[in-house]
């Protein structure tokens, strides 16, 4: 597998990049690895980089977003926070990344029992972790599906409120980014959601 150069990613649009991650998810599933030469990536990329996805997921250990998407040194930006949370400091380095560096797609990448997610659904106060799941909250607001046992409890409000929080993600980059939604207006990144199983390895994409 080459590394991603000026050229190669120049040639990419944003539908051939979502493609790249679908096709890497399905090599990660069924326990497939492309062939790259680690260390011969890392002597390609020392004079500079050319990825072609950036990815907001959460710091969670099974979600590395370059294991599950097999890809190698140099192919992509990962952003990795608890909840996979927007603030302006991760803006900046989205804007970095598609605007200066030039990524054609933004994943917001969620997963399947998110730890974040459930203790903000528990409400929990704990020193500056306080401040992030607030950032969850209006995902739980929004959840109107669901009456009863509305905490961490329920797996299937848990699950719902995981999906609008990736949504709402979305919402806010557009919102609060100028740079990027006029990337996205005239074609030349894409903004996506998915959501990734922990018991199945599968990501799947909102599109």
């Amino acid at each position: 597998m080459r590394t991603q150069s000026k050229e190669t990613q120049s040639s990419l649009t944003p539908d051939t990049a979502l493609q790249i991650l679908k096709e890497g998810n399905q090599r990660f599933i069924n326990n497939l690895k492309a062939n790259r030469n680690l260390l011969q990536q890392v002597n390609e990329t020392s004079s500079g980089q050319f990825p072609f996805a950036t990815i907001l997921s959460c710091i969670d250990s099974r979600t590395s977003a370059e294991l599950i998407f097999d890809q190698g040194l140099g192919d992509i930006f990962s952003i990795r926070i608890a909840g996979n949370i927007l603030n302006e400091d991760i803006l900046g380095s989205m804007e970095f990344a598609t605007k200066v560096v030039g990524t054609k797609i933004i994943v917001v990448l969620g997963h399947t029992k998110c730890g974040a997610i459930v203790g903000a659904c528990n409400h929990v106060e704990m020193g500056n972790l306080t401040t992030l799941l607030n950032k969850i909250q209006p995902a739980i607001v929004k959840e109107k599906t669901t009456i009863e046992n509305r905490d961490g409890s329920n797996p299937d409000f848990v699950q719902n409120v995981t999906e609008i929080n990736v949504h709402l993600t979305i919402d806010r980059i557009r919102r609060e980014s100028p740079i990027i939604a006029e990337l996205e207006e005239q074609g030349q990144i894409k903004i996506i959601g998915a959501l990734y199983n922990v018991e199945t390895g599968a990501v799947n994409f909102y599109a």
